[in-house]
Order: C-alpha cells, then sequence, then structure tokens
C-alpha cells in the first residue's frame, strides 16, 4: 500500500470511503496514518434517512441505480495473479462513490445536515481508536459473558496470542482461532494434548503447530491469582420503574427522528438508553447533532422539565 501513502497522507484532499473504520484499521497498522479528511457514504446515509449501515450494494443502487454484481465476494483473494473478474469486482467496490458523493452532498445541503457530520467523521480518525492492545482482545471475543473466573484469564492469554500471531501473518484473527474455539478452550480448561484435541471444532493443523503453544497459555493462566484475572462488566438489571423510564425515553427518540425522517437507531439504540437509564451512561445521543435533535429533549424529560403528552391519538412532548 506504500504508493497510496503519499495520497492518503495528504489533509488537502478530501478521501471517500464506505464503512469507512475497518479500512481505516487497516492503513493505520500497513502505513502508520489515519487518512483526513474524510467522507464516510454510510454514515452519511444514516443522515438522509436511508438506514443505519447501509450496504454499499444498496447505496449503489439507490443514487445510481445500478446492480452490483457480487459473484466475486467469495473468491480465494490471496491466490495470485488476481483473474480480471476479482479485478473488475474490486474496481466496482469503489469506482461508483465518486458519482454518489456530490449526490449527498447535493441532498445534505437541503436538509441542512453536513455540518451534522463532521463530529462523527472525526470521531471515525481519532487515531486511538485503532490502536491495538492485544491484552484488550479479550473483550472482544463474542460469548465472553459466558465465562466466569479463571476461564477469563484463559481467554485473555489466548486472544492476545491470537492478536499477536493475527498482526505477525497478517491474516485475519479468526483466521488462526475463531472466537468459539476461543471460548471452547476457556470454557474447557484442557490440561493435556489429548483433551485439547477433543475440542470440537478444533483444526488439526491448528493443533499440530500450535498445540503446545496454547497448553502452556492455559498453563500461565491458571498459575495466576485471582486477582489478576479480568472481570466482565456486568449491566445492573432494569426495575419495572426503570423500564417505564426507558420506554418513555425510547418514545421521545422515536418522536424526534420521526420529525427529521430518520431511523430511531442513528439516534440511540435502546441498549445505549438502557444504560443511561440504569448508569446515567455518557452516550452518543448526548453529544453532536444527536443532543440537538433528541439528547436535550431526553435529558429534560428526565429532569422533569418535559412530559409526554396525548392529544387527538397523537403523541407529543410538551413542556414541563
Amino acid at each position: 500500500l506504500s504508493p497510496l501513502r503519499e495520497l492518503l497522507g495528504n489533509t488537502n484532499i478530501k478521501k471517500i470511503f464506505h464503512a469507512a473504520r475497518q479500512d481505516l484499521e487497516i492503513l493505520k497498522q500497513d502505513l502508520g496514518i489515519i487518512p483526513s479528511p474524510i467522507f464516510d457514504t454510510q454514515i452519511a446515509a444514516t443522515l438522509l434517512g436511508l438506514g443505519e449501515q447501509l450496504s454499499y450494494a444498496h447505496l449503489v443502487n439507490h443514487f445510481l441505480k445500478v446492480q452490483i454484481d457480487k459473484g466475486q465476494s467469495r473468491t480465494d483473494w490471496e491466490l495470485r495473479p488476481l483473474a480480471q473478474e476479482q479485478i473488475s469486482y474490486a474496481a466496482d467496490d469503489v469506482r461508483y462513490l465518486i458519482g454518489i458523493y456530490p449526490m449527498m452532498l447535493a441532498e445534505l445541503n437541503r436538509l441542512g445536515r453536513l455540518d451534522w457530520l463532521e463530529e462523527d467523521f472525526r470521531a471515525i480518525t481519532e487515531p486511538a481508536l485503532y490502536e491495538v492492545n492485544p491484552q484488550e482482545q479479550w473483550q472482544r471475543v463474542s460469548g465472553v459473558q459466558k465465562l466466569r473466573g479463571v476461564q477469563l484469564a484463559i481467554l485473555q492469554a489466548l486472544a492476545a496470542w491470537r492478536e499477536e500471531q493475527a498482526i505477525k501473518s497478517d491474516k485475519p484473527r479468526k483466521w488462526i482461532l475463531p472466537d468459539n474455539i476461543l471460548l471452547a478452550i476457556a470454557m474447557q480448561n484442557p490440561r493435556r494434548r489429548d483433551q485439547l484435541e477433543r475440542i470440537r471444532g478444533l483444526n488439526s493443523s491448528i493443533f499440530d503447530k500450535h498445540g503446545d503453544t496454547i497448553l502452556a497459555l492455559l498453563e500461565q493462566a491458571r498459575a495466576l491469582p485471582a486477582s489478576a484475572w479480568p472481570v466482565t462488566t456486568r449491566r445492573r438489571k432494569l426495575d419495572t420503574n426503570q423500564e417505564a423510564v426507558l420506554d418513555a425515553v425510547m418514545a421521545i427518540i422515536k418522536l424526534c427522528a420521526a420529525q427529521q425522517q430518520l431511523n430511531t437507531s442513528a439516534l440511540g439504540s435502546r441498549q445505549d438508553v438502557e444504560a443511561l437509564v440504569a448508569e446515567h451512561a455518557d452516550i452518543p445521543l448526548l453529544h453532536g447533532w444527536r443532543k440537538g435533535l433528541a439528547g436535550q429533549a431526553v435529558l429534560d424529560f428526565l429532569a422533569g422539565k418535559r412530559q409526554l403528552h396525548i392529544s387527538d391519538s397523537r403523541l407529543t412532548l410538551r413542556n414541563g
């Protein structure tokens, strides 16, 4: 990727991405830079009411009425030379962005929402977001909430080792060991090779190559004092009153979203609002354009300054 470094590092050139975060992670790792300024068409689509996490294919079809051929998505991209069909597919995955960009700008300007995006774009180009700490990767493993005690220490050791192996070999984490296998090893806590070998789904080549290393990691994790074991953050279950408050807050967010012709999820997820109600957590709803559209109304409601009201079978929000 080095030929792209000067171009992507030029702050006078805007770089257009769709769902930029994974691309930025790779560029940070390989080139040591985060391209800036950027425009993320997936984030912009949210503010145009097109839905959250809109796919690139749907975006292209919406604006340009072009159907993207996804036939090459499951081919082996490690084999060289690439087939012409693969090259065309890869080009299609970006070539339409330059045509879509001015169309999105025009619509955002018409709605007066272009400035809203700046904070979101700054957030995803924050270098700290892409700093990799192998010792923290256990928190990203799907199903981590199922583990307890020393199992979490084992998972932390395995996930850190997997991250280092993935970086060293330049391969996705799941190619080293998938999440479900990490979880199974941590749950079963094998002490011998025959016990490790019996874990369902463990690839024989991984077992042959890394079996002894994995067992050594488990032994080290078991030797840690309980005070060194990682701890998962468990969200306290809401009581009946808090559940009612959560429902009321979600109703306010839905009202605000409908007024702006946005999807509710663009303003705040139920999980985020649950954290706000239970723990007074600082969530995206309370910042930037989201606060202006709905966050302040929610805060005023929670402070008793505004009330939900029904008039002519319609739900409205009024000053208290």
